[in-house]
């Protein structure tokens, strides 16, 4: 009457592939103690592992992080080729132009080294499509309108890679240009 209850009726106690659990320990627990254990050679294969792996994942982030910051440095010209433009957009064209358009372009970025070279002018033209193309001031260009004044302003950066690429070579000119037809 008494043996009758010493037995385990659980139908899943004794089936193969059926792992019986030791009382008082959760699953939670017997998962970190899994984790607590030493890893003894397992630690050794991983470590060697990780020091193959670095070098080659540097090689290959390395010129990615490089083109984005070349990227980066590009917009930042286009964006001081614009800056002047705006500039001569909003001013009149007079002697001081060339000068005051200059100093808005190189005060548009913090970046030092940029340059509004080759210095910017006034010309006459007619829109032709995403050019400018050159025209006697105050003629009528193909489309029936007058040639009007435009202004060309120009940026350039010297831009020097981290590492040296056998394509790029050891510095690449990153240059803009911005028209603007002037009032």
């Amino acid at each position: 009457m008494n043996a009758d209850r010493s037995i385990d009726t659980r139908p899943d106690r004794f089936l193969p592939g059926k792992r019986s659990i030791k009382p008082g320990r959760t699953r939670k627990q017997r998962r970190l103690g899994r984790l607590r254990r030493p890893a003894g050679a397992a630690t050794a294969v991983t470590s060697v592992e990780f020091a193959l792996a670095v070098p080659i994942l540097l090689a290959l982030l390395m010129p990615v992080a490089d083109l984005g910051l070349a990227y980066s440095q590009q917009i930042q010209v286009q964006q001081a080729a614009q800056a002047g433009a705006q500039y001569a957009s909003l001013h009149p064209w007079n002697s001081t132009s060339v000068t005051s358009i200059t100093n808005a372009v190189t005060a548009a970025t913090r970046r030092g080294g940029l340059l509004a070279q080759p210095a910017p002018s006034q010309a006459c033209g007619c829109p032709d499509g995403l050019t400018v193309a050159a025209a006697t001031c105050r003629s009528l260009c193909a489309d029936g309108g007058q040639a009007g004044y435009y202004v060309v302003v120009n940026a350039r950066l010297p831009y020097s890679p981290m590492l040296p690429y056998s394509l790029l070579g050891n510095s690449v000119i990153l240059t803009a240009q911005a028209t603007v037809r002037a009032q």
